[in-house]
């Protein structure tokens, strides 16, 4: 059984070792001087790491493909700032070597403690179509069940089961906080476009072995995925107010905020601009949060930035370990 998790890394750096892994991604490429590598993305349940195998491969390209479960043997080691393991063997793992619970990541905060809070909120929805149409998916059985266990991405932000529950709870409880600032909001409808918004992840997401898209992912996109699944929602409710279906509808469409960013329109009211900004903040808070856990697991000290984040396009500073480290 697993013994060795990838955030352990820095205790075991220049060390041997032998354990398992989910493998997320392989890729053979060519050697600069001839001949081929494997290039490979190892995950579990602390997160991911990258791998390479420089010989031997054949062996395992034929055994071995993203999504299963493998036993390996390498030298961790850190290579521009970040630890990798270095392959000598790896093979596919029985099945009476794997607890799946060791490899995918999940929400530190109680799931059904959650869900209730969640169901709370839009018990409390003075407008009853609304109250409606959200309770149409969260009883749902098939699609409350995976809205409760759903990442809500594959690598960016909350990227574990649960994600996708906490992620909207979190954005819920914002979008209730700040909403008596702006008396042109309307609360319910906010907090309702909060609710759906990444509704389409349940479809757009696969997260059995591993965090992946699935082929209508792929090809549609969980924002399209979420406006057709609001349309039947609709027409199983009706009659339902046309007006509130598209300014929910609109909510869905808008909520990435730009065109480049995959929103086919912009946020056109108060609530759509409210919850693109309020959605933005707690996905990069996430993904801050992510980042210092893994400056801290490559063994950077308080007082160093973390290394270059994509999706925030800059480095970040821990600020209260910084004032701790003072």
């Amino acid at each position: 059984m697993k013994d060795f998790f990838i955030a352990d890394a820095a205790r075991f750096d220049n060390a041997v070792v032998t354990t398992y892994f989910a493998l997320s991604g392989l890729q053979v490429r060519e050697k600069k001087q001839g001949g081929q590598f494997l290039a490979l993305t190892l995950t579990d349940k602390t997160g991911a790491i990258e791998a390479r195998m420089w010989d031997d491969i054949a062996e395992a390209v034929a055994n071995c493909a993203e999504g299963c479960y493998v036993k390996v043997q390498g030298q961790i080691s850190k290579y521009q700032g970040k630890f990798q393991i270095t392959l000598t063997k790896m093979r596919n793992a029985a099945e009476s070597e794997i607890d799946p619970a060791d490899y995918m990541p999940a929400t530190k905060f109680d799931v059904n403690e959650m869900w209730a809070e969640l169901r709370g909120y839009v018990s409390e929805f003075a407008n009853e179509d609304l109250k409606r149409l959200v309770f149409s998916f969260l009883d749902d059985p098939e699609l409350g069940a995976a809205y409760r266990e759903a990442p809500a991405a594959k690598v960016l932000h909350h990227a574990w089961l649960g994600g996708l529950l906490e992620h909207v709870l979190t954005l819920v409880r914002v979008c209730r906080a700040t909403a008596p600032f702006y008396p042109e909001v309307d609360a319910d409808l906010l907090v309702t476009g909060a609710i759906l918004h990444d509704i389409g992840k349940v479809r757009e997401l696969s997260w059995k072995n591993s965090f992946s898209y699935t082929l209508e992912g792929q090809m549609i996109g969980h924002i399209s995925i979420a406006q057709g699944m609001l349309v039947e929602k609709v027409r199983e409710l009706q009659p339902f107010p046309q007006r509130l279906r598209v300014l929910v509808e609109h909510m869905i469409l808008s909520h990435h905020g730009k065109y480049e960013f995959g929103s086919p329109k912009l946020p056109m009211t108060p609530e759509a601009l409210l919850l693109n900004v309020l959605d933005d903040l707690e996905a990069k808070m996430q993904a801050m949060r992510n980042e210092f856990a893994k400056a801290e697991a490559n063994g950077k000290g308080p007082g160093e930035m973390t290394d270059w984040v994509r999706s925030l396009e800059r480095p970040v500073l821990d600020s209260r370990a910084y004032l701790k480290g003072e």
